[in-house]
C-alpha cells in the first residue's frame, strides 16, 4: 500500500513526535496492520495493543480527529479502495464474527442508507431528474457488480422514456456502443469501490463526445464523481467481499419514481398497453397460482 496517499498515515507522520508512548504503539500497530484495525472497535483495538479504550479515543484526538469513528472512517476508506477481494474476505471473518451475520449485514445496510440520506444532495438529485427528462438519448453504464443496478435502472427508465441504452460488455465493444453519444444525450455511470477502470474511462469518453454526465457513486471525489456534471452519492460500505448495494438501489428507485411522476400520463399509457400484452401472453402466473391455492 502506498501510505503517502492515506490521510490517516499523513496525520500519523505529522503528529508522531508529540504522541505518548501508548499512542505511538497504536500508531505503529495501525500502520502495520491497517487492514485488521480498520474494522475493530476502539475497545478491541486497545485490548490488542494492551491499552485502554480511552487511550484509543485520545489517540484519535491527538491526530486531529473529532473522535475514533472519524479516524476509522479514513482507515476504512483507504482499505476498501486498496484491498483485493480475497483480502476483504479474510478480514471480514473477524468483523462478522462479532455478532449474527444477518443482523450485522442488515445494520450495515441501515447505516449506509442513513449516511446516504445525510450526504446525497437534493439539488443534484433534482438536476439529475431534469437531465434525464431533457436527454435525447440515455446511456447507462455499470459493470461487474454494478451491472445489476444498471440493468434495473435501464429497464424501468426505458418503460417510461423509451430512449435508453444499457451499455454492457457483450458482442460489441463498450466504446462502439457509446460512439453515437453526442450533445443532447446523457451518460449515467454507476461505480463503487473498487472502481472498475473501463467504467470510468468509458464514462469520460461519452462526456467528451458532448453528453451530459450523471454519476451514481459513493463520493463526489470518486473517479466518476470528479468527472460528472451531477453526482448522486450512495454509500456502499461493507466489510466483506460482497458490496452493499442497498443504498444505491434506493437512490435509483427514487430516480425512477421522480422521473415517472414527471411523465405520469406517458407511463400510464405505456403500462396500460403492457398490461394487455402481459395478459394476452400470460406473462404472470397470478391466476394459475390462485387456482392452485383453491381460490377462483
Amino acid at each position: 500500500m502506498e501510505k503517502g496517499h492515506s490521510k490517516l498515515f499523513e496525520r500519523i507522520k505529522q503528529y508522531y513526535p508529540r504522541l505518548t508512548r501508548g499512542q505511538k504503539a497504536l500508531a505503529e500497530f495501525i500502520t502495520t496492520h491497517y487492514d485488521r484495525a480498520a474494522f475493530l472497535t476502539a475497545a478491541k483495538l486497545g485490548q490488542i495493543v494492551g491499552l485502554s479504550e480511552s487511550t484509543v479515543v485520545r489517540f484519535a484526538s491527538a491526530l486531529g480527529y473529532n473522535g475514533f469513528p472519524e479516524l476509522q472512517e479514513d482507515l476504512q476508506e483507504m482499505v476498501k479502495n486498496k484491498l483485493s477481494t480475497v483480502e476483504r474476505l479474510e478480514l471480514s471473518a473477524d468483523y462478522m464474527a462479532q455478532e449474527s451475520v444477518l443482523k450485522k449485514v442488515l445494520q450495515t445496510d441501515i447505516e449506509n442508507i442513513r449516511l446516504t440520506m445525510e450526504e446525497v444532495s437534493e439539488n443534484e438529485f433534482d438536476s439529475a431528474v431534469e437531465a434525464i427528462l431533457d436527454a435525447n438519448r440515455i446511456y447507462i453504464l455499470g459493470l461487474r457488480s454494478a451491472a445489476a443496478l444498471s440493468n434495473f435502472l435501464g429497464y424501468y427508465l426505458n418503460l417510461i422514456l423509451q430512449n435508453v441504452n444499457i451499455v454492457n460488455l457483450g458482442l460489441s465493444d463498450i466504446y462502439e456502443q457509446l460512439l453515437p453519444a453526442k450533445s443532447g444525450d446523457l451518460i449515467i455511470g454507476i461505480s463503487f469501490p473498487r472502481y472498475t477502470r473501463i467504467t470510468v474511462e468509458a464514462f469520460e469518453f461519452a462526456k467528451n463526445r458532448g453528453a451530459k454526465a450523471i454519476a451514481i457513486t459513493d463520493s463526489s471525489l470518486s473517479p466518476l464523481g470528479r468527472k460528472a456534471d451531477f453526482t448522486l452519492v450512495a454509500k456502499s460500505d461493507m466489510a466483506s467481499f460482497v458490496d452493499s448495494l442497498v443504498a444505491p438501489m434506493s437512490v435509483i428507485n427514487a430516480l425512477i419514481i421522480a422521473v415517472g411522476m414527471k411523465e405520469k400520463s406517458r407511463i400510464s399509457e405505456t403500462l396500460a398497453t403492457l398490461e394487455e400484452v402481459w395478459t394476452h401472453h400470460k406473462v404472470y402466473m397470478a391466476k394459475e397460482r390462485n387456482d392452485l391455492l383453491g381460490f377462483k
